[in-house]
């Protein structure tokens, strides 16, 4: 009887000593997850990669100051599960912080953004290289990941990729993010705005994705807002007549390589892209338009105009008839060719 009672106590005082280490445990972890390593410590910027481990995060806020004890915030973020919440950027970051605010902070990616603006027009390699350039995102894989039919589709769009439908506009972005997050963004925002013009889309004689293609050839065609219903007036009566479309811009797109200088040769190059010589629109977009592009597409100008040449000052002079755009094309075409003459002679 005194061996079952002896052993009753020994396992009672096992137990109340385990309670008294969880009691112990729980209350450093809440002393260290509560206090932060020093007050009134300076913001510092630390930068978590994508696809960082909860260790390597650890160890990055140790060195950079910000945390007193890599070991027990890895330990408490296992715990709790929050190795595959934490959310890649740059974060200011403070050793007056205690762990559990910075763990609030890596959880809910409040990091540091920056502004960039994706200008109206801009292709897929524009808008990648600029990328680029801000550290947002790598250029090679937001091209590749942008031209992948199969993530086209997945986005519900139709074609080789997503040229067009990478919205432009100004955006807040974190250094470092993965391409296909970024896309995400763009492509989202595309469709939220293009979503209260669903029923003229559907109501237009063109395809939803021809409404885009042919958006994207007004807008490289002209930077003007109040040409934009002209010149894609002047393409759907091209259309209607069975015309060629004769966009410079999409000759220019389908080269492999551009100077700069259009040339003859280049306007007689036969691409899927060239408008002087295949009939209909080309195979998708040649660039990412706005909506005032798209707009201007689904409301165009009432005219009879089949014809428009750049007057060298930003805007078109329109024609209805073949003879009177060959005069405007001399009238500006010559009055170009003094100038650039004088410029030289100058």
């Amino acid at each position: 009887m005194s061996f079952i009672a002896n052993r009753k106590r020994f396992f009672l005082l096992c137990a109340g000593l385990v309670f008294l280490l969880a009691v112990f445990v729980v209350m450093g972890f809440g002393y260290y997850l509560m206090n932060p390593l020093q007050k009134g410590g300076a913001q510092r910027v630390v930068e978590i990669p994508e696809g960082a481990t909860l260790r390597e995060v650890a160890q990055s806020l140790e060195r950079n100051g910000i945390i007193r004890n890599r070991f027990l915030f890895l330990v408490w973020g296992k715990c709790m599960g929050y190795g595959r919440e934490i959310k890649a950027g740059e974060y200011r970051l403070s050793p007056a912080m205690p762990p559990l605010k910075i763990f609030g902070e890596l959880m809910r990616g409040v990091g540091i953004t920056y502004s960039v603006t994706i200008p109206e027009g801009y292709r897929c390699k524009q808008i990648a290289r600029l990328l680029e350039e801000k550290g947002i995102t790598d250029r090679n894989a937001f091209l590749r990941i942008s031209s992948d039919p199969a993530v086209a589709r997945e986005y519900g769009i139709s074609g080789q990729g997503l040229e067009g439908y990478l919205y432009p506009d100004t955006y807040q972005f974190r250094h470092g993010m993965a391409a296909r997050k970024v896309i995400d963004v763009m492509v989202k925002r595309f469709w939220d705005v293009v979503a209260p013009y669903k029923e003229g889309i559907k109501k237009s004689p063109l395809s939803f994705e021809e409404v885009v293609t042919l958006a994207s050839i007004v807008e490289k065609e002209t930077g003007r807002a109040e040409e934009r219903p002209r010149i894609a007036s002047v393409f759907l009566n091209r259309l209607k007549k069975k015309m060629r479309l004769e966009s410079d811009p999409t000759v220019i797109y389908g080269l492999a390589s551009f100077s700069g200088n259009l040339t003859k040769k280049d306007l007689e190059h036969p691409t899927r892209y060239n408008t002087y010589v295949i009939k209909g629109l080309p195979p998708g977009p040649i660039a990412n338009p706005g909506i005032e592009a798209i707009k201007a597409v689904l409301s165009p100008a009432p005219s009879g105009y089949l014809y428009f040449v750049s007057k060298n000052d930003g805007t078109h002079h329109f024609s209805k008839t073949l003879k009177e755009h060959n005069r405007a094309v001399t009238r500006y075409q010559k009055r170009r060719h003094i100038r650039k003459k004088q410029n030289r002679q100058g």
